[in-house]
């Protein structure tokens, strides 16, 4: 095998270097497929610690071998197949021509995972946020394993695993349910069988599952493909979705792809350490220096993430392959996908358009960290005039999500506060569909809501009544519902701490509401009321957005259906504002009365109502 040169810092090329890397047997990926696939064709990477001969063949009825690949490294061969109409479940034996053979499984498509699979989500769900290491831990014999690179367990450390699973996940499903939750959203679960490893001055655990090291593997931590396929197939009969976190752009550096490279050309590879520059504006920007470009794409995420070349096309049908078996083995609903904007551009399009060709019910969502709304809706369907055209069909839509921030904390003005707001929906011209955009105030990534509106419970109420109102498909984290706080000091462990509660050993239980303090439970009640109330309303999640030119620090939008119209306000002002019905005649006309969506209180024919300071305000409609 030719030798290749990695550029991986020197303390990861001693702790290879020290690593005695057996295969057992014959591995084989996808491990297993289906009859009944749209697509009838099928690369399977074959690998083993041993050079393959080029030459094979397949036993059974229903399975042609059109061509083998083989790359520089022959311990791996590519056996390109064709699924013929034929084909039935069952088994069947490839030979090679050095009498090394192996088997593999055609199944039936799956049936039983707990009623609707593959549903997708829209604007009528509320997604949750979980980190199943910090959420709950129901399963505490799976917490370590001896044989893996990472064997500890310690709640003292943040930096370190914690122990959380997905039975733990099953065991508070009801308790999401009941709080107006009908979306689960949960950071990767697939093996991260990589050590601790150094990030600055800190030594950190892959507790958050972004440094995959196996796309078949369930981690054994979180309770395997057995304890996913359980959940998947819990939440479905309790009405529930799961969305699945996906990571295109690299992989960890112990995975065997990285040990033992197929290929020179299986990563992105530079003389020397490259990072990605990380602005997106080289996509969208007609003056941009084409090596930008390339070393947005092809520059590494961090130095232990090796940068999977999407362009070759191996390595793309590798992460294809794997997603379209993720999603019919397990039955999800929807793809987050990681580091969006960062991969290869062709091959973002072939992902979206093979898994949409196989679930055509199926959502997916890519996470574009962008600063503005043009390149936010670039990386998605969109009405620009731009050279390359995506083609998934929302983003995560963090120019709202900052937006939001600055109407709640910035003094109202021509440009500033709840103006931005205004201003940022204006331009939802750019985009197909902004219907389909993941709306939020925070994530695992960034700081928690309530400590950047300053801890003040009335900017929380203000934010998560515009959030679960807005236009798109709401997310919120983990905690949002019982004030879960802080900052990322000194880093991303300070915001992923475990939900209280969640271990049999927490003195106090926050699943539980009378364990509450009074603000934490005033918030649980505000957040409960509210999403129940999203939840059965015809407006919110399907209706149109018409919104107006905020004036005295009070922005008024209102959502609207055949079946319902919802009026919103916001005074963000220390004042409460009095405000004249008559500029609304448009949507009011025929309206005889306004319920406040909260209170139940009904104003009769108002002609004025007076917006209490640093509140939102929900009204129904009634004619």
């Amino acid at each position: 095998m030719q030798s290749t040169r990695l550029f991986f810092l020197s303390f990861l090329f001693v702790l290879l270097s020290s690593i005695s890397f057996a295969v057992e047997a014959i591995n084989v990926y996808p491990t297993h497929w289906w009859v009944g696939m749209k697509s009838n064709k099928l690369q399977l990477m074959v690998y083993t610690d041993q050079d393959l001969p080029q030459s094979v063949k397949v036993d059974g009825i229903g399975l042609r071998v059109v061509k083998v690949s083989q790359p520089e490294n022959k311990h791996y061969a590519f056996i390109d197949l064709v699924i013929l109409p034929n084909a039935q479940p069952g088994k069947f034996r490839f030979s090679f021509s050095n009498g090394k053979s192996f088997g593999y499984e055609l199944k039936p498509r799956n049936k039983s995972l707990g009623g609707a699979k593959h549903q997708g989500v829209n604007a009528s769900d509320l997604i949750y946020l979980i980190m199943p290491d910090r959420f709950a831990n129901a399963d505490p014999s799976n917490d370590q394993f001896d044989d893996l690179r990472d064997n500890s367990s310690d709640r003292n450390n943040p930096y370190a695993r914690h122990g959380g699973d997905l039975a733990g996940v099953v065991s508070k499903l009801d308790y999401l349910k009941n709080i107006g939750i009908t979306s689960i959203w949960m950071t990767p679960i697939l093996e991260n069988n990589m050590p601790k490893m150094q990030e600055n001055q800190w030594v950190m655990s892959g507790y958050h599952g972004y440094w995959i090291t196996d796309h078949y593997k369930v981690d054994k931590r979180f309770g395997g493909n057995d304890g996913y396929r359980n959940l998947v197939k819990i939440a479905h009969e309790k009405g529930l979705k799961i969305i699945q976190d996906a990571v295109y752009n690299h992989v960890g550096s112990f995975h065997h792809t990285v040990l033992d490279l197929p290929m020179k050309d299986w990563l992105n590879q530079w003389p020397s350490y490259t990072g990605a520059n990380h602005r997106e504006e080289v996509f969208i920007d007609p003056y941009a220096a084409p090596s930008e470009k390339k070393s947005m794409i092809g520059g590494w995420f961090v130095p232990h993430l090796p940068d999977l070349n999407l362009a070759n096309p191996y390595c793309a049908n590798f992460v294809i392959q794997s997603n379209i078996w993720s999603t019919e083995e397990f039955g999800i609903d929807g793809w987050r996908v990681d580091t969006y904007k960062y991969c290869d551009e062709n091959f973002l399009n072939t992902i979206n358009a093979a898994l949409l060709n196989e679930f055509p019910s199926l959502t997916v969502f890519g996470e574009a960290w962008t600063n503005t709304v043009a390149a936010s809706a670039y990386f998605t369907q969109n009405n620009i005039n731009a050279p390359f055209k995506h083609q998934i069909k929302g983003v995560t839509d963090f120019p709202l999500s900052n937006a939001l921030y600055d109407g709640l904390n910035q003094p109202f003005g021509w440009t500033e506060g709840i103006t931005k707001v205004y201003m940022t929906l204006a331009q939802d011209l750019l985009y197909k569909d902004p219907m389909t955009n993941c709306i939020f105030l925070d994530n695992h990534d960034m700081n928690r809501f309530y400590s950047m509106v300053g801890e003040d419970l009335a900017k929380y109420k203000m934010g998560l009544g515009l959030l679960l109102t807005m236009r798109g498909i709401p997310q919120v984290y983990y905690g949002t519902e019982i004030l879960m706080k802080n900052y990322k000091d000194p880093n991303d462990a300070a915001v992923r701490k475990d939900f209280p509660g969640g271990w049999s050993a927490d003195t106090i239980n926050k699943f539980n509401s009378s364990s509450l303090a009074p603000k934490e439970m005033e918030a649980f009640s505000y957040f409960k009321q509210l999403a129940n109330f999203r939840k059965n309303s015809p407006a919110i999640k399907q209706g149109t957005l018409k919104q107006y030119i905020p004036q005295n620090g009070v922005y008024v939008y209102f959502r609207l259906h055949e079946k319902q119209k919802i009026m919103c306000l916001v005074n963000t002002s220390a004042e409460d504002v009095p405000i004249s019905m008559d500029r609304f005649n448009e949507v009011l006309t025929g309206t005889t009365g306004l319920v406040n969506a909260m209170t139940g209180n009904v104003i009769t024919k108002p002609s004025r109502i007076v917006i209490p300071s640093k509140s939102f305000q929900i009204f129904e409609l009634k004619n």
